[in-house]
């Protein structure tokens, strides 16, 4: 896999993540307000899918694990509606 993705969004699906987005960063509100910020997150879903080949690699967890400490790298504390596992 390239280091680099591009995922397609409307603006409409721009705008609408936005504003999740937004209310999320403000109060840790992580609920659905609206049918679009679900439809929205299952086309970003579906390009993922076509993009991630790696959950058919024997060694999915642990570099599942690996690029998940690499993209908090320097994150001090624990982020806003993270529920550790």
């Amino acid at each position: 896999m390239s280091d680099q993705l591009t995922i397609v969004l409307s603006a409409d699906e721009a705008l609408v993540l936005f504003e999740f987005f937004a209310r999320f960063s403000e109060s840790d509100e992580f609920s659905l307000r609206h049918n679009a910020e679900f439809i929205a997150f299952c086309r970003i879903a579906a390009q993922l899918e076509r993009s991630v080949s790696e959950m058919f690699d024997a060694d999915y967890r642990e570099k599942l694990y690996a690029a998940r400490d690499r993209v908090a790298e320097g994150y001090e504390g624990g982020a806003p509606g993270v529920i550790s596992e």
